[in-house]
Parts: C-alpha cells; structure tokens; sequence
C-alpha cells in the first residue's frame, strides 16, 4: 500500500470534490465571492497533470509533492495555502518511519504554516477550524497505536466537526468577514474541503 497510497488519496478527493463541487460553490457564493470551488477544480487539475508525469512507482512522497505544486500555482488565495499545507505531508513522508507519523507531522506542520502564513486562528471562520482538530486527532492516534486507516477516520471525524463548528462562527477574514451576519449559518466552504479531504483519505486506504 505504501507508494500507491497517496494516487489513491487524490484519486478519491478529486471524485469526491466533482460530487460536492456544486454545494461548495454554493457555500462560498453565500458567504464569499464564489471562486473557490473553481480554484480548487482547477488545482486539482493541475496537481493530476503533475502527479501523470511522475513515473508508474514513484514514491507516495514524490505524489504527495507534485500534488502540492499543483495546489501553489493555482490563483486565489486557498489554493497556495492548501499547496503549502500539502508540501508539508510531502515533507514529513521522507522523514518519518510510517504512514501515519508522517501524516500526524505533516499536517501539523503544515496547518502551523497556514496559520503563520494566512494570520487565520481558531474561530476564525476558515479552513483551519477543521485543519486543527484533524491535527489533533491524528496526533492522538499516533500515542495510542492507531493504524492508519484508524487515524483518518479519526481526523475526517475530527474536521468535519470542525468544519459544522463555523456555522456558528462570524469570519474574521476573508470576503466573508465583510459580509457579517450574512454569513451566519453557512459552513465555510474551505473547512468542508478539509473534512472532504480527509475522509477520501479513509477511503483510500480500503477497509
């Protein structure tokens, strides 16, 4: 499962978006300016014409890498965060003896670099309420002897909690901050791709 694992994982978000493309258009159109689940449509395209470049056996690492540049040269402003966030898994998975070490390091990392670079908090109103508890969660499983499978299944719990959790939150940056209470009771269309993400990264690794 190892060095095919990661083609799994965006093969699965990318079927996994194309479903829900519409109702995450939606979301940003009611708290936003819309162009997320375009953004994200095209970085997706992007991140697969990289990772089709890549050799038949290249390692879970060199996927998780082309996908993150995908994400980087893409406009908008999730899609460069999202690639930084994704570079980070790309990282840790040349540095830490399992699947799920690397994955618990690198989306801590990661969402610490979100944070830095995007001034977003929790309460925030964006996708890091969903990237923390994910984070959480997947250190968690990690202490307690988790394997893989157990640990996205806990962080895509984790996220999409998170993710119903900004229903209730007022944005304290970005297009939807400006709009106030109009925003109130929409989920944030970056968490709920988080949470999307994570659970077609159970998928992915089978039953």
């Amino acid at each position: 499962m190892a060095d095919a694992f990661a083609r799994r994982w965006l093969a699965h978000f990318s079927a996994a978006f194309e479903l829900e493309k519409a109702h995450l258009g939606a979301l940003d159109r009611a708290a936003g300016d819309g162009d997320f689940a375009v953004n994200l449509a095209q970085a997706l395209k992007r991140a697969q014409a990289g990772v089709d470049a890549l050799p038949a056996d290249a390692r879970d690492a060199q996927v998780l890498g082309a996908t993150a540049n995908g994400f980087l040269h893409t406009g908008g402003t999730s899609g460069p965060l999202l690639g930084m966030w994704l570079r980070e898994l790309a990282k840790a998975w040349t540095t830490h003896d399992t699947p799920l070490a690397a994955l618990a390091a690198g989306v801590a990392a990661g969402t610490a670099g979100v944070q830095r670079l995007g001034g977003a908090g929790p309460g925030d109103r964006t996708m890091v309420d969903a990237m923390l508890p994910a984070a959480a969660a997947l250190t968690q499983a990690l202490e307690e002897g988790a394997t893989l499978a157990q640990g996205l299944e806990q962080a895509a719990l984790a996220a999409q909690q998170g993710a119903e959790a900004t229903t209730h939150m007022a944005a304290a940056l970005g297009r939807a901050s400006y709009v106030g209470d109009a925003a109130a009771g929409i989920m944030d269309p970056g968490a709920a791709a988080i949470a999307l993400f994570f659970r077609a990264g159970r998928q992915a690794c089978g039953s």
